[in-house]
């Protein structure tokens, strides 16, 4: 019986596991687009066979103009409605080959194949507090694997979510992180319409043009349309009948033409303008809808559901009137519909009408609604890489003397068959100096623990078993470069960056991580200088971890009970470097730059 209950539970964890998910919707959705396909060419053949009917109705009934008429209406309304309909299907297909995208995508990432994908090395920042040392951009980067946003304003939001280095309110965004990862479909069903946004004009710019629009129709020209209209439906009647003459017909059919052209210049302008952005906004009118239906339980993601809020209507509803008044003062773009639809009904002034009152009343809340959607493409990609880790763990958040208590932290883009993880507990005003030999581990383990870091300050799991974190900020110093653009030598270059962490430090506490810091400078100096600075640091109750080849350094551990002195090993055994990669404490003995020249015939 244990065993039969132990197979199942191994089942069930197999079928549940995201890999298992994505194959099966790539399957599922491919179906499904292939299912439209087929029903794309049904629809085109109906419609041609329509039109074919249609063109000998008319040729069979023309000397009957009346009959000829109505057969030709018919087989118009007959032919848009299929039309119509193809147009959905042809929506849907593509919105059913997005979703295979995106599951072709997750496991193609999950077999490490993701250094192809945007790197977002354009909000690499090296006066940044540690955007450049840590690998979060770039390729092969944290964002590179993590980023799943489908709109320029998502992926800039996700970049400042790893940047902005906040330690207020991580709980809540757990909760919000922790519930997206448990809606993969309802993600996905979002990622692949926002990934069918076409977008010509920046958010901020349209923002900007409907916050100074001006209006060019009065509020009375409302009736206008309407009663033209009516009349130009009478006169159809009346000549329908053969109760006036057809001549009269077109006699109004100029006069039509001649009020909208008063207009023209001003509508050419504002359907020019419009013709860049009712793409985006029919497609954001699906995404609040899908934010709108969502039944949300975290604090976080109820606020965003709130803010889209009308007093009204829904949000979705709203910019769905928009895209309708758009689509249709586009249609001016047919000559035929353009003459006739402005003669009889002026088509031209009742939509940029409609578009007008809608920019006047919501031009106001259009930044919200957009700032939302961009919301949800960020955080989309938060709970994506939760769900696809379920073996990370969210840190315990506490207000302990510890920052870090964690158990077998690793580094998260590292193979886990591979990776080796180690414990690490850090008090609050403690410095670590941690040294070992080329290769060892150093580098990769401040990154690791610059990594809890930023992870655990987004609301992101973490990849360790367990941990418990008082939220701190990080600044580090890893990677100083010199400029030549600048002037500025290396040397300089770093001594800007340590007082740039004296300075910053004055005003809060920050977790600091350096790496073999005066690297610029010659062995006698760089050890007394390196002294110094982490007395100074330590003068300054900052918390932190320095990692150097210079072992004086780890003399002041004698000098000061804040400093403690750990170590990466390596052996060299039947003339073979080895690695174990873990932490211990202590100080390293066995450096290997010699053996290593020596290996590779360098000397």
């Amino acid at each position: 019986m244990k065993s039969s209950g132990l197979s199942e539970l191994f089942l069930c964890f197999h079928m549940n596991t995201p890999n298992t998910y994505y194959k099966e919707h790539l399957a599922k959705y491919n179906t499904e687009a292939k299912s439209c396909q087929k029903k794309m060419v049904s629809l085109s053949l109906v419609r041609l066979l329509v039109f074919i009917v249609t063109v000998l109705g008319i040729y069979f009934s023309f000397n009957t103009w009346q009959l000829a008429t109505g057969i030709g209406i018919v087989g118009i309304v007959v032919f848009v409605k299929l039309l119509s309909k193809y147009t959905d299907i042809k929506q849907n297909k593509a919105f059913y080959e997005a979703l295979v995208k995106i599951n072709e995508d997750e496991l193609k990432i999950a077999s490490g194949d993701f250094h192809d994908r945007q790197s977002g090395t354009q909000f690499q920042d090296p006066s940044h507090f540690y955007s450049l040392d840590i690998d979060l951009f770039g390729r092969g980067s944290f964002f590179q694997f993590i980023n799943r946003t489908t709109i320029k304003e998502g992926t800039e939001l996700l970049s400042e979510l790893l940047k902005v280095n906040n330690i207020e309110g991580i709980p809540k965004r757990q909760e919000a992180i922790k519930e997206l990862g448990n809606h993969q479909e309802w993600r996905q069903h979002y990622s692949a319409t926002s990934s069918l946004v076409s977008v010509e004009t920046p958010a901020k710019d349209i923002i900007s043009w409907l916050k100074t629009y001006k209006t060019f129709l009065p509020k009375g020209m409302k009736w206008l349309p309407i009663a033209f209209t009516v009349t130009t439906v009478m006169l159809l009647v009346l000549t329908f009948f053969n109760l006036i003459d057809v001549s009269i017909v077109g006699y109004w059919l100029f006069i039509g033409l001649a009020v909208t052209g008063k207009y023209v210049k001003k509508i050419n302008l504002l359907s020019h303008k419009t013709d860049k952005v009712k793409d985006t906004f029919r497609q954001y009118s699906l995404l609040l809808k899908l934010i709108e239906d969502a039944s949300f339980q975290s604090e976080l993601l109820k606020e965003k559901q709130n803010q889209i809020k009308s007093n009204d209507k829904k949000a979705s509803v709203i910019f769905k009137e928009l895209s309708k008044a758009l689509d249709a003062l586009d249609n001016r773009n047919n000559i035929i519909g353009a003459i006739f639809g402005n003669g009889y009904f002026l088509t031209d002034i009742k939509n940029s009408y409609n578009i007008e009152r809608w920019i006047s009343n919501y031009a106001h809340k259009v930044e919200d609604w957009f700032e939302v959607v961009s919301f949800f493409d960020a955080y989309n990609s938060l709970g994506n890489y939760a769900y696809n880790h379920p073996e990370f763990n969210y840190p315990k958040i506490t207000d302990e003397p510890t920052v870090i208590k964690a158990e077998k932290l690793g580094h998260p883009l590292l193979d886990k068959n591979k990776r080796v993880d180690s414990d690490l507990v850090i008090d609050n005003e403690q410095f670590f100096i941690v040294t070992g030999a080329n290769m060892a581990g150093k580098s990769t383990f401040l990154r690791t623990v610059s990594l809890h870091i930023v992870m655990a300050n987004i609301g992101l799991p973490l990849c360790a078993e367990s941990s418990n974190y008082n939220p701190v900020k990080l600044i580090t110093s890893m990677r100083t470069t010199d400029s030549l653009t600048d002037d500025s030598s290396y040397f300089f270059s770093e001594l800007t960056r340590l007082k740039f962490i004296v300075d910053t430090i004055v005003k809060e506490s920050y977790f600091i991580i350096l790496d073999e810091i005066l690297k610029g400078t010659n062995s006698t100096d760089k050890a007394i200088g390196s002294k110094k600075f982490v007395e100074k640091l330590v003068a300054s109750n900052a918390t932190g971890i320095i990692a150097t080849h210079d072992l004086s350094l780890c003399e002041i551990e004698d000098e000061l009970q804040d400093v403690k002195n750990y170590y990466f090993d390596a052996e060299i055994i039947n003339d073979e470097l080895h690695f174990d990669y873990k932490l211990k404490q202590g100080v390293c003995q066995n450096m290997n730059a010699s053996f290593l020249l020596k290996k590779m015939e360098i000397v």
